[in-house]
């Protein structure tokens, strides 16, 4: 998925392990919009026509509707079109700098995609790309067949999509670093007994374009890579493909209302703006074990 993957297993049998890599390749199969014979290539090949799909890929369009719906629209996965023209045609590691405009009919229409028992069938003119949700959902399937194989404890860190559970690797819970986007320094550590941390940035995963400064946070309303002030956006909640559309939405509102869609939800959030200043909902001093927030960072 164009990402690193860490996976840590505390007990259960001794292939776990290798359970995980063989799942976290499968989806990589079945998801990759980079891969011409994935399940997601053929949906956006063959737009206009149902396409038949493993469960799993049924599952992940499932999902990025309802981020869709619950996000208002800020998280879209039929951005596809706009993603290439902004210059993201490829897996990430072939993009070079300098990369010519691209060009793409594609255009939106999540509200068009229509989803049966064993089909999927695209809008015509749309294209599909299930994006951080496909990293976050991955997360959250491998922990839970992880668990119910047998393992007392599971973190699954997809590109920075966390989900863990169970018994961390002390006895006791996990502790998650969030990272400065621009530096390896954490700004926080955060302790989860079980649930799911994602951070958008726009930091990361950028390149140039006919000298254009771009990067992948793509803003539905505008088609564009985003202007927002903020540079990085996380969550905490329950489940991994929710903190990913959370983080996403959070992201794109700015600084002024950051924090809108992730109130009356109970997931916590914090914001870096381009100054260094932190911005967090009031219920994220809950993970921090009674360390303070800080106030800004450079």
């Amino acid at each position: 998925m164009g990402s690193d993957t860490h996976v840590v297993v505390v007990g259960g049998p001794a292939d776990l392990l290798d359970q995980a890599e063989r799942r976290i390749e499968q989806l990589e199969r079945r998801w990759s919009r980079f891969l011409p014979d994935s399940e997601v290539s053929q949906l956006n090949r063959w737009a206009g026509l149902p396409v038949a799909v493993s469960p799993d890929t049924v599952s992940l369009v499932e999902h990025a509707l309802v981020g869709w719906r619950i996000s208002g629209g800020a998280f879209d996965p039929t951005v596809l079109g706009a993603m290439i023209r902004a210059g993201y045609d490829r897996s990430f590691e072939r993009l070079r700098a300098g990369a010519p405009a691209r060009f793409s009919p594609l255009g939106p229409g999540a509200d068009a995609i229509a989803v049966q028992a064993e089909t999927v069938t695209l809008p015509p003119g749309t294209g599909f790309d299930p994006g951080g949700i496909g990293k976050g959902l991955a997360a959250d399937i491998v922990c839970a067949e992880l668990l119910a194989a047998g393992a007392e404890g599971i973190c699954v860190n997809l590109g920075g999509d966390l989900r863990v559970a169970g018994t961390g690797p002390t006895g006791d819970a996990w502790t998650v670093a969030v990272e400065h986007p621009l530096t390896p320094r954490a700004v926080v550590q955060l302790g989860l007994r079980g649930g799911a941390v994602a951070t958008s940035t726009t930091q990361r995963r950028c390149w140039q374009v006919d000298g254009d400064h771009r990067h992948h946070v793509i803003d539905p309303q505008t088609g564009r890579p985003s202007d927002t002030d903020l540079v990085a956006a996380t969550v905490v909640t329950g489940q991994a493909w929710m903190a990913e559309v959370m983080a996403k939405s959070v992201l794109l509102r700015g600084s002024v209302h950051p924090f809108d869609l992730v109130e009356g939800t109970g997931a916590q959030a914090m914001a870096i703006d381009r100054r260094g200043r932190v911005l967090a909902t009031a219920g994220l001093s809950g993970f921090l074990g009674g360390c303070p927030l800080p106030e800004c960072v450079s």
